[in-house]
C-alpha cells in the first residue's frame, strides 16, 4: 500500500497550523525551535503539493487565503484527533486542561449555565472557559467553539444534539399592568391587550406564543406596541415594568412570580415548552476538555441538581 502521509508530511501540518495560529513565520519558528526560513519552505512545499496558495504574503505580515482558512480547520481537527487517539490508546491518565469555548443564548446564559461555571472550575482548574452569550448562530469549525447550547437540534449530521430541557413557557404580567388593564381570561382576551413582542434578529420575524387550548397545541399571532430584539430578557424587563404582557421561560421569571413582580395568566392555558440542547462537533475522539464539560452538564441535568435549586431537569 502506497503511503499518502509520511513523518515529514505530519510535521509540516503542524508547523502549518502553528504558523496560522500564530498569524507568522517568525512567531511559528520560535515556539518550533526551528528557524523562520525552515517554517517558509515547510509552507511551500505544501503549497506545491496542494497547487494554492495558503498564506497571502505581504512585507508585514501574513494571512490565510480562503483555501489556507479551509485547510487549517480541516488540518488542526485531524491533528487534535491523533493527540486524543493516542492519549486514548496509551491509557494516559491527564488532567483535562485547555481553553474550553462555549456558545449560549442570554437567558440560557445568565439563568442556568454560567450559574455551574464556578463549580465547574472548582473541579477543573486547569480548564479555562470562555463563554460566548449571544443569540447568534455560530460556526464551529470557522469561529473555532467547542460546544453550544441552543433551543431545538439543528439538521447537521456533523453536530451531536444532546438534550439539556424541555424549558417551560409562562405568560406574566406585571401587578400594575392588570391593575390598569384587567386580567385576560380567555386567548381572545389578548386581542385587547399590550402583547409585548419578540423578533428573531435573522429574520425580523415576530415570535408566536405557544399556548394549549381544549387539548390541541397552538401558536398564537399577538400584536403591541413593544418589540424587541435579539434579547429575550428585554421583553422580562418591559413586562416587570408594566408595559404589557409577555412569554417567558419559567426559568426566568420565576424569582419574580415569587416575589410578586410579576403575575402569571392564562394558566389554563399553559404548559408548553421548548427543547434546549447541547451541541458539539461529532469527532470519534473529542478533546477530553470538551468530553469532561459534556459529563458534567449532563450529569447536573440527570441528578437535578442546578441553579437556584431549579435544576437542569425538565420542568415541562
Amino acid at each position: 500500500m502506497n503511503r499518502q502521509f509520511d513523518d515529514l508530511l505530519l510535521g509540516s501540518l503542524e508547523l502549518f497550523c502553528l504558523a496560522a495560529e500564530q498569524e507568522g513565520f517568525t512567531a511559528a519558528a520560535t515556539i518550533a525551535g526551528v528557524t523562520p526560513a525552515a517554517v517558509s519552505r515547510t509552507v511551500g512545499r505544501l503549497e506545491e503539493r496542494l497547487g494554492v496558495r495558503l498564506f497571502l504574503r505581504t512585507t508585514r505580515q501574513i494571512r490565510l487565503s480562503e483555501a489556507g482558512q479551509a485547510y487549517y480547520e480541516q488540518c488542526r481537527q485531524a491533528l487534535n484527533q491523533l493527540v486524543e487517539a493516542e492519549r486514548q490508546v496509551s491509557g494516559q491518565q491527564i488532567t483535562p486542561s485547555g481553553l474550553l469555548r462555549i456558545s449560549v443564548p442570554t437567558t440560557y446564559g445568565h439563568y442556568r449555565l454560567l450559574p455551574l461555571l464556578p463549580e465547574f472550575r472548582a473541579r477543573y482548574p486547569d480548564i479555562r472557559v470562555e463563554v460566548h452569550v449571544s443569540n447568534r448562530n455560530i460556526d464551529f469549525a470557522a469561529e473555532g467553539y467547542d460546544l453550544a447550547v441552543r433551543v431545538r437540534a439543528p439538521a447537521d449530521s456533523t453536530l451531536v444534539a444532546r438534550h439539556l430541557e424541555d424549558a417551560e413557557l409562562v405568560l406574566v404580567a406585571a401587578p400594575d399592568y392588570l391593575r390598569r388593564h384587567g386580567e385576560p381570561r380567555t386567548l381572545d382576551d389578548l386581542q385587547t391587550h399590550e402583547c409585548i413582542q419578540f423578533e428573531l434578529p435573522s429574520s425580523g420575524r415576530t415570535i408566536p406564543w405557544l399556548c394549549r387550548q381544549d387539548g390541541q397545541d397552538i401558536e398564537m399571532l399577538t400584536s403591541g406596541g413593544y418589540a424587541c430584539s435579539d434579547d429575550v430578557l428585554a421583553g422580562v424587563t418591559l413586562a416587570r415594568h408594566g408595559a404589557g404582557i409577555f412569554q417567558a421561560y419559567r426559568f426566568v421569571v420565576e424569582e419574580d412570580l415569587r416575589r410578586g413582580r410579576l403575575v402569571e395568566v392564562l394558566k389554563p392555558f399553559g404548559g408548553r415548552s421548548r427543547p434546549y440542547n447541547l451541541l458539539y462537533p461529532k469527532l470519534r475522539f473529542a478533546p477530553l476538555r470538551v468530553r469532561t464539560f459534556v459529563d458534567f452538564l449532563m450529569g447536573r441535568r440527570a441528578d437535578g441538581a442546578g441553579v437556584s435549586g431549579s435544576g437542569l431537569a425538565s420542568r415541562a
